[in-house]
C-alpha cells in the first residue's frame, strides 16, 4: 500500500489512541512492579512478546530469515533495548510516572541532536533550534525539581539513560541495515535479544518476585500483548502509511497523558515545575517534528 501523502482523521486518531496507550502503560509498569522486581519483569514482557510475534509472523507469512549484514546492527538494537528497559523500569520502581514519563519522553529532543550532528541532511533550522532549547529546557527543569512523592536522583537519571537508548535504536533503525528489514523482524530481533539478557541480570537486582497478586499478572498480560508485540506492531504499520513526520508529531501527546495518568489514577502529587517541564518539552516536541508547508 502507498504511502499516504498527508494525516487523515483515522490516522489521527490511531496515533492518539496509540500514544494515550502507552501513557497508560506507564502506569501498568509501576503498577507490576508490586508483583516482580523491574529487570525481571521487563524480561519476562520481552519473552513473551517472542511468543506473541513467532506466532503472528507464522499466521501472516512473514520470513523469519533476516541478511547476515543486518545481524550485528539487529544484535546491538537488541542490546541498546535490554539496556533501555532495565533503566526505565528501574526508573519507574524508585521515582513517580510523572517524573519519568517527562524526562523519558524526551527521546525526539536526543534524536534530533543525533541527527542534526551525524545526519548531512538533517538541518537545523531556527523553529528545530527553538524546539530544542525549550525541550532541553524542560528536562532541566524536571530534574531540578526535588519536591513531591517519590523523588530519586537515580531514577531521573536511569530514565534519562533510557530515553537516550531510545534515541539510539531509532538512529540505528533509520541509518543502518535495519531500514531495510520488514518492521516485524526490527521488533523481534529487539525483544529476542534483550529477552535472555534481561533473565539473566535479573537475579543482580533482588528478588524476582514481590506480593503477586492478579493485578499484577493481568498487568504483565497487558504489556506483553497490547504494548510490546501486536502494539508496536500496529506503531510500524502506521509508520508506513502516514508520513514520519506527521506521525513523530503526536509523540507529545505520551508525556502529557503519562503526567494526568499518574495524576488521577495513581493520586501521584505533581508539582508545578513539572507540569512547567511538561509543557516545555510538549511544545519542543512538537516545534521539532514539525516541518514547513510547502510554498
Amino acid at each position: 500500500m502507498q504511502r499516504k501523502s498527508h494525516m487523515d482523521a483515522f490516522g489521527a486518531v490511531a496515533l492518539t489512541a496509540f500514544a494515550v496507550h502507552l501513557a497508560f502503560n506507564q502506569v501498568v509498569i509501576k503498577v507490576t512492579g508490586g508483583g516482580f522486581s523491574p529487570v525481571f519483569a521487563a524480561g519476562v514482557r520481552s519473552a513473551g512478546a517472542v511468543l506473541v510475534l513467532l506466532l503472528w509472523m507464522y499466521l501472516r507469512g512473514v520470513s523469519f530469515r533476516m541478511p547476515r549484514s543486518v545481524l550485528p546492527w539487529a544484535i546491538l538494537s537488541g542490546v541498546l533495548f535490554a539496556i533501555e528497559f532495565i533503566c526505565l523500569y528501574t526508573a519507574l520502581d524508585l521515582t513517580t510516572v510523572s517524573r519519568s514519563s517527562v524526562i523519558f519522553y524526551s527521546m525526539p529532543l536526543w534524536l534530533a541532536l543525533a541527527s542534526t550532528v551525524l545526519l548531512p541532511d538533517e538541518q537545523l533550522t531556527r523553529r528545530k533550534a527553538l524546539g530544542l532549547v525549550l525541550a532541553f529546557g524542560g528536562v532541566i527543569l524536571a530534574l531540578s525539581d526535588r519536591t513531591g512523592g517519590e523523588v530519586s536522583w537515580t531514577g531521573d537519571l536511569l530514565a534519562l539513560f533510557s530515553a537516550l537508548c531510545w534515541g539510539g535504536i531509532a538512529l540505528l533503525v533509520r541509518v543502518t541495515p535495519l531500514s531495510e528489514v520488514p518492521p516485524a523482524q526490527q521488533l523481534i530481533s529487539q525483544v529476542l535479544v534483550s529477552a535472555p539478557i534481561l533473565l539473566l541480570l535479573a537475579p543482580l537486582f533482588g528478588p524476582l518476585l514481590r506480593d503477586v497478586q492478579a493485578i499484577h499478572l493481568w498487568g504483565m498480560a497487558f504489556q506483553i500483548i497490547a504494548v510490546a508485540s501486536l502494539g508496536f506492531l500496529a506503531w510500524f504499520w502506521l509508520m508506513k502509511q502516514y508520513p514520519a513526520n506527521s506521525v513523530a508529531s503526536f509523540s507529545f501527546i505520551s508525556p502529557v497523558a503519562s503526567v494526568l495518568m499518574g495524576w488521577l489514577l495513581l493520586g501521584e502529587q505533581v508539582a508545578p515545575s513539572i507540569w512547567g517541564a511538561l509543557f516545555l518539552v510538549a511544545v519542543g516536541i512538537t516545534l521539532i517534528n514539525r516541518r514547513p508547508r510547502a510554498a
